[in-house]
């Protein structure tokens, strides 16, 4: 879409606004599991703030992302389009593209609101500020953990510091400065809990430096935090791939999964140390919004990109697959006027489903029909979506590209490129994946191949 046609189509969004239009602050993790919160059942995680979103507001159960890869999945947050739509479906440096995308921080800072992007956009290296925002703090591609260089409102800018501190900071300061005539969205994405890896200039990465659990950098008042603790492993922990073709024959030169190809305890505990400091972070902001006297009046989305791996089915860092640890995410979202605070919907959202909330609580009308569909809506999706376009990170998956379709009880996982090599999971009977019913006799393998189908054309895409 050109500007002109933008601002045409913008100037068409405003529908009957509400009254009084809620504030909006989006908390983004980069690679926290949906399992390692508190208040999603870790036993000794220390997430106070997160939970407490939780407590006040609702935990979804069920939360996924479309595509479980870092620059995908922020596009379809942004966008609530699937990668397919808005044409982000890798990581490599899509700058330009980028700073065309139709967000809805961009939709809301049109229609009045006040606007900060703070940290990691990555789409590329680019950190310049992209349109819609009032306020940009950001970093080249994937930043540096301690003393990084900034991109403030187009400037670049040496700040001395931990990162998620740093960006803490920015926001509180945002709200702060905030009049309360105004409504404000603060869209903060957090570079923890990510290693600290070497990024090139096309936006892809070294891999060595994402193998390496010591690239995990927690904050330096952290570094003993849970020292002596083992961390939970789930059933499919160390199990090696079975009836999984994708996985079972790895090319030439790239080690067959197994348990040294996994996350190590230390990695996990660092990874953890990372993730307090966000909580932190968390509950700085809440506590700007409470001495704001706004706290009430404002959206909270506390959520993640994608989730990780830590050993099942031998895996490590690739992500990128469409298993449970990867696909499901942490969502916590606090605004009483619309969530019951201690709800715990558990109807299946994506992560497009931000982006329709967002807009329909402001009175926006998107200049497209959406993907997503606002998180309080009553009507439960019966399937869900699943999409990741190869790349050329991890030499393990370069070919995985997929389209995975998900039930309440079934999975069913296409590979696009790969002959005879499709997975199909009861995960009823079978949470963890371990058993590749695909060849089965009896199963609802024909359905689930024609709701896969509807989905990809409801959606748009093409099936290949």
């Amino acid at each position: 879409m050109q500007r002109r046609e933008f601002l045409g189509a913008l100037g068409s969004t405003a529908a009957a606004q509400p009254a009084r239009r809620p504030n909006i602050v989006f908390l983004l993790v980069d690679d926290l599991r949906f399992d390692e919160l508190a208040c999603t059942g870790h036993p000794f995680a220390q997430t106070p703030a997160a939970d407490r979103l939780a407590r006040e507001g609702a935990l979804f159960a069920n939360a996924f992302a479309t595509t479980p890869l870092c620059s995908p999945s922020r596009a379809a947050f942004l966008t609530g389009l699937y990668s397919h739509s808005n044409g982000i479906v890798d990581n490599i440096a899509r700058n330009a593209l980028s700073h065309q995308l139709i967000t809805w921080p961009r939709l809301l800072h049109g229609s009045g609101y006040r606007t900060a992007f703070l940290g990691k956009w990555h789409m590329g290296n680019d950190d310049s500020p992209r349109p819609g925002f009032d306020r940009w703090v950001s970093f080249r591609g994937q930043g540096e953990c301690n003393d990084p260089e900034l991109n403030i409102d187009g400037r670049r800018t040496p700040s001395k510091g931990y990162v998620t501190d740093i960006l803490a900071q920015h926001a509180v300061e945002f709200i702060e400065g905030s009049n309360t005539a105004t409504p404000f969205c603060l869209y903060l994405a957090h570079k923890a809990i990510h290693p600290n890896v070497v990024q090139n200039d096309d936006g892809s990465v070294n891999p060595s430096t994402i193998d390496d659990d010591d690239q995990f950098l927690p904050a330096e008042r952290h570094r003993t935090l849970y020292e002596g603790r083992t961390p939970p492993r789930r059933a499919n922990y160390h199990q090696p791939p079975r009836r999984k073709p994708a996985l079972e024959h790895p090319p030439e030169g790239v080690a067959p999964l197994s348990p040294a190809t996994g996350t190590s305890d230390r990695g996990i505990l660092n990874r953890m140390r990372m993730m307090k400091a966000v909580d932190e972070s968390t509950a700085a902001i809440v506590a700007a919004l409470e001495r704001k006297g706004v706290l009430d009046d404002t959206l909270i989305v506390f959520t993640s990109d994608h989730g990780y791996f830590y050993g099942e089915h031998g895996l490590g860092p690739e992500r990128r697959l469409a298993y449970e640890e990867t696909i499901r995410i942490p969502l916590l979202v606090r605004y009483p006027r619309r969530f019951k605070p201690g709800s715990r919907p558990t109807r299946m959202v994506l992560s497009t489903d931000v982006a329709a909330t967002a807009l329909a609580l402001a009175g926006v009308k998107p200049p497209q029909p959406l993907h997503g569909r606002p998180l309080w809506t009553s009507q439960r999706r019966d399937a869900v979506l699943i999409e990741y376009f190869s790349d050329r990170v991890f030499a393990r998956i370069r070919n995985m590209g997929y389209h995975a379709v998900r039930t309440e009880r079934w999975k069913l996982i296409h590979y696009r490129h790969l002959q005879d090599a499709d997975e199909l999971y009861d995960l009823r009977r079978d949470p963890h994946e371990l058993n590749n019913l695909i060849a089965q006799r009896g199963t609802p393998l024909p359905q689930l191949r024609a709701r896969l189908a509807a989905l990809l054309a409801e959606s748009g895409a093409t099936p290949r």
